[in-house]
Parts: structure tokens; C-alpha cells; sequence
């Protein structure tokens, strides 16, 4: 068989391991992870090139209910209109697990017409595989996947199991990308999601969502990059959260930031970060396209 390439996306409801996923498949850290539903806002392309393949993985926002913000709209539409444009889907159940959003994109997967592997995810919390036989059959009545793959997305053997089962999916033609592109987004990009997976680790309750951070700087300065970022908040009294008590949690924060940006660069990197109070932004089209949804 010649060259093969093509793009897969990665789909399932909020929290479900998609990103984890996608970073085990390429093998390095690229989209970010946090145990919160909705860390992922935006469909990232993350690319794997190999000798004989090019599987273009598209790590989308998990499909959501019941929240009418205008990010929740926009996180909603990146994830669906990954379904019309690729080559094939890996959807992403959790094991014993069935909500109203696994439904939603199962809406979304009646309407396709390519190979469709349905990956039953967290196995690794299983006493004995037996126990996963009825729940596979509730999904079989409900849908007819292409293939059927019980995955623990930590575990090696399985992502590479799992890649041997794209291949035989994956259609045979030219990459899309060139061989050294590991994404389609930008620098600036990547280190900004990095920013804010910080965030989303450190800070309590709801507050996450009211944060976005944008890239004012990104300079290499010899061998060392220096970089600046903005982080938006919605409320002033979010304000004090982030920078914590005598700078505490920025520093935090910072810290863990730059040591995954040095990672990302291959190099030094110094991070100025600056707290910045913009009201109502994840419920406003313009802002939320000033600050890169769009």
C-alpha cells in the first residue's frame, strides 16, 4: 500500500479524555487537559507524520448542553463542524456512561457517512472485562459503529493498537501538511492554551470559565524566548483570585506555565503575566472574536 493520510476527529461529550487521547497518539503534549469539563474551546489539528502515514488528529470542544453563553456557541459549532470535513471519526464513550450529550453527538454521527470507531474509554477501572459485554450491546442498539475499541488512553499498547486500526481506514493519498508540522495553530496559540490549562488546574469553582489569556509578546532574545500574556478576566473581584495573596498564585501559576512552554519551544523562556479585568467577553461576539474564537 502507498502513502496514506487523512483526518480523524476526536469527538464525545466535555471531559471524556479526547485531548488526553490525541496527546498519547502524537506522543508529545499539545492540547491541553484538566479534570473540568470544557477545558478544550477550540478545534486544534495535531499531526502525526511517519513514513508511510499522516493522521491529522482534530481535538475538538466537547459537545455541551445548557449553557447559552456565545462561547458556549462557539464551542459547540468548532466541535460539530468537525464532523462534515474529515475522513473519518473516533468517538469517545466513557465506560458505563451514558448522558444526554453522549446523545447529542451521537445526533451528529447518524447524519455522517464515514468509518466511525467508537472507542469505550476508562477500562482500566474494570475488575474484569466481562463486566463491559452488556454495556457494548446498550450501545449497539443505539448505534452501529464502524469498529468498536475499549481504550485506556494512558496505556501505550492500546494507542498503538489503535493506530493500526486507523490505517486500515485512512485513505491512501499525498499528506496534507508538510512533514515537519506537528499543528495548524500558531505559537502564540499553543502557549496561550498552555497559559490557561494553569489556570484551569489552580483555580476553584467556576472561575476558569471567565478566563481567556491572549499573547502580547513572543520574542526570541538570543536563545531565550521572552514572552508577555494577558490574562482576561470578567469581574474585578476575579482579579485579586488570580493574583492571590502578595502575588502568590500568578507566580504559581507563571511557574507551571513557563516549565511547559520551555518544553513546547525546546528552550529558556521568560513569562511576564498581567491580570486585566474585560466584563462580559465569553458572552460577547466581538470580544470573543478580538480575543481568537473565531
Amino acid at each position: 500500500m502507498g502513502f496514506q493520510s487523512g483526518s480523524i476527529a476526536v469527538v464525545g461529550k466535555p471531559n471524556v479524555g479526547k485531548s488526553t487521547l490525541v496527546n498519547e497518539l502524537i506522543g508529545q503534549k499539545l492540547s491541553i487537559t484538566s479534570h473540568r469539563p470544557q477545558t478544550t474551546r477550540h478545534r486544534i489539528n495535531a499531526i502525526d507524520t511517519q513514513a508511510n502515514y499522516q493522521m491529522v488528529f482534530v481535538d475538538t470542544p466537547g459537545i455541551h448542553i445548557g449553557n447559552n453563553k456565545a462561547i458556549n456557541s462557539y464551542m459547540n459549532r468548532a466541535a460539530s463542524s468537525s464532523f462534515n470535513d474529515v475522513d473519518m471519526i473516533i468517538w469517545i464513550v466513557e465506560i458505563f456512561k451514558w448522558t444526554k450529550e453522549d446523545a447529542r453527538v451521537m445526533e451528529h454521527l447518524n447524519k455522517v457517512d464515514i468509518p466511525v470507531i467508537l472507542c469505550i474509554n476508562k477500562i482500566d477501572k474494570l475488575e474484569s472485562a466481562d463486566k463491559m459485554f452488556p454495556f457494548l450491546e446498550t450501545l449497539n442498539e443505539k448505534f452501529k459503529a464502524t469498529e468498536v475499541f475499549p481504550l485506556s488512553a494512558f496505556e501505550r499498547k492500546d494507542t498503538q493498537k489503535l493506530r493500526k486500526l486507523i490505517l486500515k481506514y485512512l485513505p491512501e493519498q499525498d499528506a496534507i501538511y508538510d512533514e515537519d508540522y506537528i499543528t495548524d495553530r500558531s505559537q502564540k496559540f499553543v502557549i496561550s492554551e498552555f497559559i490557561r490549562e494553569k489556570l484551569m488546574r489552580n483555580l476553584s469553582n467556576e472561575l476558569p470559565y471567565d478566563i481567556t489569556v491572549e499573547i502580547e509578546k513572543l520574542e526570541l532574545d538570543g536563545k531565550m524566548y521572552r514572552i508577555a500574556a494577558r490574562i482576561f478576566v470578567d469581574k474585578a473581584s476575579q482579579k485579586s483570585i488570580v493574583i492571590g495573596q502578595n502575588g502568590g498564585m500568578l507566580k504559581k501559576i507563571g511557574m507551571e506555565s513557563r516549565l511547559s512552554i520551555e518544553g513546547f519551544l525546546d528552550a529558556k523562556v521568560f513569562l511576564e503575566l498581567w491580570v486585566k479585568v474585560r466584563q462580559g467577553w465569553s458572552d460577547d461576539k466581538r470580544a470573543l472574536a478580538s480575543l481568537g474564537y473565531d
